[in-house]
């Protein structure tokens, strides 16, 4: 195979890989649209005419006005056919996402379809650029691949650096805290003033937290969600000592020093176990590609003058 032609198939896997994910942006974004307005249809329900309504509809984009509620609807149908628990499962990972552009679990499952189906359609155009029969099934069952795991991994990603962020600044948003209830502040007047200082997701899941408060919810539901929507530990623990303190009369400023002082207590270890792991991620570097390198330097020229000096006799 010559170079003009791995040229043009290098240029086909380019062109069909950007195609497939134009297509899946284009049908995600619809869809979470679709679904905010759905949501504001229902906010604004009697309160806007019909011909504001139509304006607002037909000023919108294509996907937002046709794929976006298809893709709905048939999340719907397919809510029937998936296994038990399933739904559950990716609704709560979607949720320790965040809710990222307001997905729910069924149009999750749509999205995953679809990208599963591009993907099939981007095996069946690649398999043809394939030089042997291993080629082309790796051609062919690549894109199917990552048309099927991409979505979950995309949505692992975001669970991921939600978390990350969350656990980052816990430490501080507890400092925060020790400092208000200890100038006088109540607990919700100091979580209040914490969520409109310390910026994040952690901040945006206590100001869920006091929303619910402020509904109705009992403070001791309200975290326990908070616990369900967070699923981190460190949290999970400061959450328990809360209730604990709240059930049986214990002082908040003392259960919150207490809590800020183990959250930088395990800050510092994991800062520790990083560093003490730095050597031992840095073995496979130096093994393959510096000392390579070095040896070369080093061993070169001595090789090539005891190769002379042997040739030469």
């Amino acid at each position: 195979m010559n170079i003009t032609a791995l040229d043009g198939q290098l240029l086909a896997v380019v062109t069909v890989s950007a195609l497939v994910f134009f297509v899946i942006v284009w049908v995600g974004l619809g869809v979470t649209r679709a679904r905010e307005d759905m949501n504001q249809r229902l906010a604004l329900y009697g309160r806007a005419s019909s011909g504001t309504v139509r304006d607002d509809e037909l000023a919108k984009p294509l996907a937002q006005r046709t794929i976006g509620p298809i893709v709905l609807k048939i999340s719907g149908f397919l809510r029937r056919f998936t296994p038990v628990g399933y739904l559950e499962k990716k609704q709560h990972k979607i949720v320790l996402a965040g809710n990222p552009g307001n997905l729910d679990a069924p149009s999750f499952i749509v999205i995953k379809l679809l990208t599963s189906i591009a993907g099939l359609f981007a095996g069946f155009f690649l398999i043809d650029f394939g030089a042997d029969s291993m080629q082309r099934i790796v051609l062919f069952a690549m894109p199917i691949v990552l048309g099927f795991f991409g979505p979950d991994a995309w949505l692992q990603r975001k669970v991921d650096d939600r978390t990350k962020s969350m656990l980052k600044a816990l430490p501080d948003v507890l400092d925060l805290l020790v400092i208000s209830v200890e100038a006088g502040l109540g607990f919700d007047a100091a979580l209040s003033r914490v969520v409109a200082t310390v910026p994040g997701p952690l901040s945006e899941e206590f100001f869920r937290m006091l929303q619910e408060t402020r509904v109705g919810v009992s403070r001791r539901d309200a975290m326990r969600h908070l616990m369900d929507r967070t699923d981190l530990d460190e949290l999970r623990s400061f959450i328990l000592a809360m209730i604990q303190a709240e059930a049986f009369g214990v002082t908040i400023a003392r259960v919150l020093r207490v809590q800020a002082d183990e959250m930088r207590v395990k800050r510092r270890q994991r800062a520790q176990e990083k560093a003490f792991a730095a050597p031992v991620k840095l073995v496979f570097p130096l093994v393959f590609c510096i000392f390579p390198a070095l040896f070369i330097v080093l061993l070169g020229p001595a090789a090539i003058s005891i190769a002379g000096a042997f040739s030469s006799t």
